[in-house]
């Protein structure tokens, strides 16, 4: 009987392949061997081949029941909650469970490099490429204004040589200075943080060191202090040069350091500015450049407090945003991205704030007859996807039942999920009255030998 049924299994793991199913099907995949059995038996009375005790075999492990959630709580009809969380039923007769549960994913930043770092301590929430070197183009300013601020007064006189004026790339941004202008020191920080004027980075430096190298040493020394391991800066705005780079952990340790800086974080959050006359231009007003702080911006995001905006042809878009919510403060780094610096750094706040508000969502099982269902905190329910919850791993198949039993995978893997719904793995399971194993990862092993020392066939059944 058992040898006509793994024949009828192997023409029914044919059919499977051949309809090359993208994912979990909907509907529950026959078993590789039918009646699983996923009460909490213990096995046979020995311990498997061997006699091997201390291993987890055949016979000395449970099976893959009995997963109670809790074990303290039930809901309508005494119905157990998933897997190891509170889980459904954890009010008292309701039939559904509300628990907080850590569902929080790490976002999609589609920039090459990126961090989001906790400005109370510096750690790291977020890091993609984080210790890479890249370009940063005019993020390199607030290095600039953070040393402009600590060693010179508001009030100062700069003025404008014709080297500040000149050394500029074609297409550089600038106020339109020319040799002879004068700005106070805050006058010009303002067209540094919002107009992003490259001659007006030039003079701060040439006025704050008394050349544009010696400032570019002031910048790197600085950036050591603050703890930059892989960062060396030879301009003050970020002009395209070989030799110019940061990584995004250095550049957010750099905009920690700004955005405590009272001077630059009131300039770097102010949306508008009026600079005076000067020999070749009409007083005029300035707009900040990041587009975040505007609220009738759709890029628009509540809380941020200011950054700094870049681009060059080599460093792409590059940009730096501090926000702060309730009394927590983060710093997000965009490097190297092609258009999508604002999508990225919202993705990046949102999974900060949602962090640091204690890493989880607030949601919760539902039970409909006899099965169960997970609503995320965005009141949708979880549908043809994995969830790890309170550690454990589950699948909720496309209408959003929560998978129990056998489940089939496009590359001819099978895994296994205790009647709670979490994933089994590294343990055996029993289906009419044989064996299979599931590895650590949850994927049914076939053809080898288990780390406990038995041996299973190419249908993954335990040769006694």
């Amino acid at each position: 009987m058992v040898k006509r049924f793994n024949r009828i299994w192997s023409i029914a793991i044919s059919l499977s392949l051949l309809a090359s199913v993208p994912a979990f099907g909907d509907i529950p995949i026959v078993p590789p061997i039918s009646g699983g059995s996923d009460n909490g038996i213990s096995g046979p009375e020995t311990a498997g081949p061997g006699g091997d005790n201390t291993q987890s075999g055949p016979g000395a492990s449970t099976g893959t029941g009995n997963s109670t959630g809790t074990g303290t709580s039930a809901g309508s009809g005494n119905s157990t909650g998933p897997g190891t969380s509170v889980g459904p039923g954890a009010t008292q007769g309701s039939g559904t469970g509300g628990s907080v549960v850590n569902t929080l994913k790490q976002p999609e930043i589609q920039a090459q490099g990126a961090v989001l770092m906790d400005a109370a301590t510096g750690n790291l929430l977020y890091s993609k490429e984080a210790e890479t070197k890249f370009y940063p183009a005019s993020i390199t300013k607030l290095m600039t204004a953070l040393l402009v601020a600590e060693k010179c007064s508001l009030d100062d006189t700069v003025t404008f040589s014709k080297t500040a004026v000149t050394n500029l790339e074609s297409g550089a941004v600038t106020l339109g200075l020319v040799e002879g202008d004068k700005l106070t020191v805050r006058q010009s920080l303002y067209g540094l943080l919002l107009k992003s004027a490259n001659e007006v980075a030039n003079g701060l430096a040439e006025h704050t060191a008394g050349s544009i190298s010696k400032f570019a040493d002031m910048m790197n020394a600085r950036a050591k202090e603050l703890g930059c391991t892989n960062t060396n800066f030879v301009n003050p705005n970020g002009l395209n040069n070989s030799n110019h780079y940061t990584t995004p952990h250095d550049m957010a340790l750099i905009a920690r350091a700004a955005f405590q800086n009272g001077t630059v974080s009131k300039i770097a959050s102010t949306l508008s500015y009026q600079i005076p006359a000067t020999q070749k231009a009409a007083a005029r007003t300035i707009s900040l450049g990041h587009k975040m702080l505007y609220p009738n911006d759709a890029r628009y995001y509540q809380g941020v407090i200011g950054g700094k905006t870049g681009y060059t042809s080599l460093a792409g878009n590059t940009l730096v945003t501090c926000a702060e919510r309730d009394g927590v403060r983060l710093i997000a780094v965009i490097m190297k991205s092609k258009s999508t610096q604002y999508t990225d750094t919202s993705a990046l706040l949102d999974y900060g704030f949602a962090l640091k508000n204690g890493g989880s969502q607030t949601a919760k099982w539902q039970q409909e007859g006899a099965k169960w269902y997970f609503v995320k905190n965005d009141g949708n329910r979880a549908a043809n996807e994995w969830m790890t919850i309170d550690g454990a791993d589950y699948w909720f198949d496309s209408d959003g039942t929560m998978a129990t039993g056998w489940r089939h995978y496009s590359n001819d893997v099978w895994y296994y999920f205790k009647s709670g719904g979490a994933m089994a793995s590294s343990t055996w399971v029993e289906s009419d009255g044989q064996w299979f194993y599931l590895g650590a990862d949850g994927a049914m092993m076939k053809n080898t030998v288990t780390p406990d020392g038995y041996t299973l066939d190419a249908s993954g059944v335990w040769v006694k």
